[in-house]
């Protein structure tokens, strides 16, 4: 099992990696398939199913699915460009995608909220049509979202999600028990596992380099974070708070009046900056979601900001360290809340910054993998119940939450030899049981839990 860490760190837009980013990248699958094709185009048209109907318009699916048919890209998003297309668009009824004639699609008539038929693939189903001259349909295809920005037609999710046809790792690991056995034989780290396997795969010319770089792009979203403030978007009135929290601390400094338990305050902003420019739709690193963004840049930065002896140079481990983690999660269960709930995204954040932590504060890798399982053993059973749609309420007070437990969990597994009674993988299965038992209404569907308990409007 391969999973690269720069398909589990993806630089990408708000406000969600599974409804945003997703329908983005599948539309633009879509269009490369039609520039293959033999058939003349006329036309496009969409519907979306499950989780991206119910909650769709709250993570700007509508948007994402609009723009990706007209050509943009995660990767290449512009913000003042995506909104004068948008406007092109609903004022013309016409995309304009490179290397495509111009194809009708008129938003209110040709993008459909299916809130009737789940697809069966998954809960973040949609399809894509190309239709002729008469609107009769000459190219479908079903997508589904799967999380973190993973984007699989129905025929790869039939033929299996695990499905790697890559060149052999020297390290294919495709359990938290099978990469102690092969740290323990080797003598390597898990970063160092993590980092043979991507040279294996040559997934970068200068893998560190590359690596810092999604350090420093969540690092930026921190503090663009820390600077704005104002109301975020979607009707809720949620005020911004991580640059008053900021501040606030900012001007305590050298007072002695900080209590020790402040530092709290300090992961909870720098997460919480992240989360509020991801509800804005600013650019993100998927860490493994958008919707759980915060957890893992706040506990790096809260690392180097706080802890003596932190230096640059180990980010890498870190990430590597943590994306071993994110990938034996989503390997052997979810990173989708619509899949699981929330305890596949903050809770899976919150074991990778765990894992992450502990490695770079010298734990062994059994000393990690405890890490990592207390992490999201104490984030099980957690549901997805976004009030009003929007990533607002609860996720970005959650991703906080997530960075002091996974500082805490790391704390915590250093304390002792690494022994523990709990496997993470028992963790990471358990999850994915509870995630199957969830009802639907607690799955990122907004019908249940805060999101019909809470005045939204």
């Amino acid at each position: 099992m391969f999973l690269s860490v720069f398909e589990m760190f993806k630089i990408g837009v708000g406000p969600s990696s599974s409804h945003t980013m997703g329908p983005m990248v599948a539309a633009a699958r879509f269009l490369e398939r039609l520039r293959k094709s033999p058939f003349n185009a006329h036309g496009l048209r969409a519907s979306l199913h499950g989780s991206l109907a119910f909650t769709g318009v709250g993570h700007a699916t509508d948007r994402a699915t609009i723009l990706g048919l007209a050509g943009f890209t995660p990767e290449t998003y512009d913000a003042k460009a995506a909104e004068t297309t948008l406007a092109d668009i609903e004022k013309e009824g016409v995309v304009r995608p490179v290397d495509l004639p111009v194809l009708q699609f008129a938003p209110k008539s040709d993008l459909k909220f299916d809130y009737d038929h789940t697809l069966s693939g998954h809960a973040n189903g949609m399809i894509l049509m190309a239709t002729d001259a008469q609107g009769d349909v000459i190219l479908q295809e079903t997508y589904y979202s799967i999380g973190g920005g993973f984007v699989m037609t129905e025929s790869e999710l039939a033929a299996g999600k695990n499905t790697d046809p890559g060149a052999p790792i020297p390290f294919p690991f495709h359990s938290a028990q099978e990469m102690l056995e092969m740290c323990k034989s080797s003598g390597k780290s898990i970063a160092d596992l993590k980092r043979a396997n991507e040279y294996a795969r040559a997934t970068s010319k200068d893998l560190d380099r590359d690596i810092l770089t999604i350090w420093e792009v969540m690092n930026a979203c921190i503090n663009r974070g820390l600077e704005h403030d104002g109301t975020l978007p979607g009707g809720l009135n949620v005020r911004r708070r991580a640059k008053s929290i900021h501040d606030s601390l900012i001007a305590e400094r050298g007072l002695n009046i900080t209590a020790p338990h402040t530092i709290n305050d300090w992961m909870s902003c720098y997460a919480m900056a992240v989360n509020e420019e991801n509800a804005a739709g600013g650019q993100v690193v998927t860490a493994p979601t958008n919707g759980a963004a915060g957890v893992l840049p706040a506990t790096l930065r809260y690392w180097l900001d706080f802890v003596p002896g932190a230096t640059a140079e180990r980010i890498p481990e870190f990430l590597l360290t943590a994306a071993a983690i994110g990938g034996l999660v989503k390997h052997n269960a979810s990173i989708s809340g619509a899949e699981c709930g929330c305890q596949a995204e903050v809770g899976s954040a919150a074991a990778m910054a765990a894992a992450g932590l502990t490695a770079v504060l010298g734990g062994s890798p059994e000393h990690i993998e405890n890490a990592a399982e207390i992490a999201l053993e104490h984030h099980l059973g957690m549901t997805c119940d976004p009030v009003k749609g929007l990533v607002q309420v609860p996720c970005i007070e959650r991703n906080g939450l997530g960075a002091i437990k996974a500082v805490s969990a790391a704390s915590l597994a250093l304390r002792g030899d690494g022994k523990h009674l709990v496997p993470l993988d028992s963790v990471i299965e358990t999850m994915r049981q509870t995630g199957e038992d969830m009802h639907e209404k607690y799955k990122e569907t907004s019908l249940g839990g805060l999101a019909v308990n809470v005045p939204n409007c």
